[in-house]
C-alpha cells in the first residue's frame, strides 16, 4: 500500500471526515535534501474536515493527526502539512 493511500485509511478510519484529501507533494521538494530527488512519498499534505475536530485546538488536531501516522514518519515520511477543520469552519481550500 503507497503511505498516501494508507494515511487515507488511517484518517479516514479514525474520523470519519466529511472531507478529506490527502495529496503527495514530494516533487515540489526536490533538492530539499541531497535525498530528495522529488521521486518517492516523502512530503505530504492532507486536507481534512471532520466534526471530530470540533472543540479542538490547532495544536490538539495536529497532534491527533502526527499521532495517527507515526508508522509512515517511521517509514521514511520527512514532512506532513495539515489543513484541518470542523465543520462550519472557514478553509482556504
Amino acid at each position: 500500500m503507497s503511505m498516501k493511500s494508507s494515511i487515507a485509511e488511517k484518517l479516514g478510519a479514525a474520523f470519519s471526515p466529511e472531507r478529506l484529501e490527502v495529496i503527495n507533494e514530494s516533487h515540489l521538494h526536490a533538492g530539499h535534501k541531497p535525498e530528495f530527488n522529488g521521486e518517492g512519498e516523502t512530503h505530504m499534505r492532507v486536507r481534512i474536515v471532520a466534526s471530530a475536530f470540533a472543540g479542538m485546538s490547532r495544536v490538539a488536531r495536529h497532534r491527533a493527526i502526527n499521532d495517527l501516522v507515526k508508522a509512515e514518519f517511521d517509514a521514511g515520511l520527512h514532512a506532513l502539512a495539515v489543513e484541518v477543520a470542523a465543520p462550519g469552519e472557514p478553509t482556504r481550500w
